[in-house]
């Protein structure tokens, strides 16, 4: 932590003395929404509109030029939509330039906690200080030379936890920002994405998302790194209930996958289920997590929908959103997951899940990677048996950065595929109860 504080006033320092900034008083309102017949005639990736802020830490501005645009993506259900990102510019870059796409774990159902506009200045506590705190995260890079390129990867409407909408709006990122000349990057830069828990969510899809969805990328992207990884949700939403810290992600979660399908679960909420997912549906997970401990499924529901596998709207929404459903990534990765979830108040699952780092499972992840490896993607994967969620971090945070920047090298991607302990099964549907 210390050289991430000493690293991060290097970066302010030293860009300090570097030339053309942009004003320091960009105003923090957003851009204007293009009407839906201009997203609708954009092809994916296409920018709309470009601004350049100094990069914003808890409102006080740094001297890190950064590019903000506004281009052409797909939401969760496949429409056109509009989607934004940050693109950090480094202290110093010698030789060609390369780029790191962050994905944020800023994990909220509010709009006004994107990146995009906690780094042009817009605060809202607790939302925004999650932003604030990855600065520490980003900075190792910026003084790599890297540049950092930061997509508000839940969409305008903010739709957490709708992972194919995080996939698709963290690849049009990458597309938006090799193709804008203001970002110093160019279509042969070479590119690595990286990013923790909800994070890791739109790394991940990316990743799986990238033969299909953006073919062209293939040969820029050299890697992904994700930790603390997502992988059924249906599978998460049982474990964690009833525990201490995380129970409150699984209203949001519901709330999240309803605003990205546009599925209305009123009619199966009991009266305390209404009140709280009309309590959240501004909130950030810095709002809930510890905020409903003991909370479980059956106190949202009516007596008739315990089982989550008699709501088929919920069924078909969750399994949209399995990984374990969608193609290998044609990439190498690296993949960490902690397993020891009592540090955060959260008891091993029932069978099928088993032990997880508090909201993340690691059967799931490990099932996930040894399908990679099955289908020929490389792999290497890290458990941490003795660490939770959070302390995990600590741990995968080095590790994922160093095997990431060792990508652009030509060092060939290690891979321990064959060490990879069996784990749960995948499947489409929501586990009994």
């Amino acid at each position: 932590m210390r050289r991430l504080r000493a690293g991060l006033l290097s970066v302010v320092l030293v860009v300090g003395l570097m030339g053309a900034a942009p004003s320091a008083t960009a105003k923090t309102d957003w851009f204007p929404q293009p009407s839906a017949a201009e997203i609708a005639d954009a092809e994916p990736g296409e920018v709309f509109k470009t601004r350049t802020v100094f990069y914003r830490l808890a409102g006080i501005p740094l001297p890190l030029r950064t590019v903000q645009l506004m281009f052409r993506t797909t939401d969760q259900q496949g429409r056109p939509s509009a989607g934004v990102t940050s693109v950090v510019q480094p202290l110093l870059a010698l030789g060609p330039r390369r780029a790191v796409s962050y994905q944020s774990f800023y994990d909220s159902l509010n709009p006004a906690d994107q990146p995009s506009r906690v780094i042009a200045g817009n605060q809202r506590f607790p939302g925004g200080a999650i932003v604030n705190v990855e600065t520490l995260l980003i900075a190792p890079l910026l003084l790599q030379g890297f540049t950092v390129i930061i997509p508000d990867t839940q969409g305008q409407t903010a739709n957490f936890a709708a992972g194919r909408e995080y996939g698709a709006v963290t690849l049009d990122s990458i597309r938006a920002s090799l193709a804008t000349a203001a970002t110093g990057l160019s279509a042969r830069t070479k590119v690595g994405m990286i990013g923790y828990s909800g994070g890791s969510i739109a790394t991940g899809w990316a990743a799986q998302l990238q033969p299909d969805y953006a073919p062209e990328l293939s040969g820029n992207l050299v890697g992904a790194a994700e930790g603390g990884v997502l992988v059924a949700p249906a599978h998460n939403l049982r474990y964690i209930e009833g525990s201490t810290i995380w129970a409150g992600v699984a209203p949001m979660a519901v709330a999240g996958i309803g605003r990205a399908f546009d599925v209305d679960f009123e009619p199966y909420l009991n009266e305390r289920g209404s009140t709280l997912l009309q309590d959240i549906q501004d909130d950030s997970i810095a709002e809930v997590l510890g905020a409903y401990p003991g909370l479980t499924w059956a106190d949202l529901v009516k007596p008739e929908f315990v089982n989550p596998n008699s709501i088929p709207e919920f069924v078909t929404s969750v399994n949209a959103v399995n990984r374990g459903a969608a193609d290998s990534p044609g990439i190498p990765m690296f993949i960490g997951q902690a397993a020891n979830g009592i540090l955060e108040g959260t008891p091993a699952g029932p069978a099928g899940i088993g032990p997880g780092d508090g909201v993340m499972i690691a059967g799931d992840v490990r099932t996930l990677a040894r399908q990679f490896c099955e289908d020929g993607t490389t792999v290497q994967y890290r458990q941490y048996d003795l660490l939770s969620h959070f302390t995990a971090v600590a741990v995968w945070l080095p590790e994922a950065l160093a095997w990431l920047t060792t990508r652009f090298t030509s060092i060939p991607a290690p891979d321990n595929c064959a060490s990879i302990a069996p784990g749960n099964p995948l499947d489409l549907e929501v586990l009994a109860r």
